[in-house]
């Protein structure tokens, strides 16, 4: 049981996918206009990467090694096709707003990522503990900054007016450029904050966000000696 939480939480502030691991940021910095956009896409990510981390555990001892992405790809691709599927059925607006981005979780950096490092490394439980928590950590990342974005662009929250009528919206940042402005300054934020808890522990300073994701694997940072 501690093993699953220790999985499940990392995801949650230590190895935060946008801010600490700076993984899917594609989706991250263009869906993300709205604290809407930003939950939905977040939701298909946890469904996709949770079932995915699953799935492969479950026949990582048949794939060949020669082959693994490819079939990591084909598993990961039916699960994307089933939440078009559902979105469609269930969510079409939210669908049409999100556009190519849906589909293109085929090729998020994270799933595959968590794929690779961990889930063709262990078992169904521990993978499924990691993708869920991995999931809701981007889900909380990109509905903060969809809302936050909305929120200085619009003067809303969730379509819900928040500022007065003497709010002029900042319209700049529900355009491109906005997104990495917001994006920059959250990296930044959360690089101060790491290195803070580090000194207080006595450790070194990272130079950035990423450099602290030796449980990730996706990456030269990652890997073991």
């Amino acid at each position: 049981m501690n093993r699953l939480w220790k999985e499940f939480s990392k995801g949650l502030w230590k190895d935060l996918p946008p801010f600490k691991l700076v993984l899917g940021l594609c989706p991250v910095l263009a869906v993300t206009k709205t604290a809407d956009n930003g939950l939905g896409m977040g939701l298909a990510v946890i469904f996709v990467l949770t079932l995915s981390n699953f799935m492969i555990s479950i026949v990582r001892n048949l794939i060949p090694a020669k082959v693994r992405i490819a079939c990591f790809i084909v598993i990961v691709a039916s699960l994307v096709v089933a939440v078009e599927l559902l979105m469609q059925a269930f969510a079409y607006p939210l669908y049409q707003q999100l556009g190519i981005f849906v589909p293109l979780i085929v090729v998020n950096c994270l799933i595959l990522g968590r794929a690779e490092a961990f889930a063709s490394r262990n078992a169904p439980l521990p993978s499924i503990a990691d993708g869920l928590g991995m999931g809701i950590g981007f889900t909380l990342s990109l509905t903060f900054l969809g809302a936050l974005r909305e929120l200085l662009g619009t003067g809303e929250v969730f379509g819900n007016q928040v500022m007065g009528a003497s709010f002029e919206p900042f319209s700049f940042m529900v355009e491109a450029p906005g997104a990495f402005v917001c994006l920059g300054v959250l990296l930044a934020l959360m690089n101060w904050m790491t290195n803070l808890q580090r000194r207080r522990k006595g450790l070194k300073a990272v130079e950035g966000p990423g450099h602290d994701c030796a449980s990730c694997g996706a990456c030269s940072h990652g890997q073991k000696a």
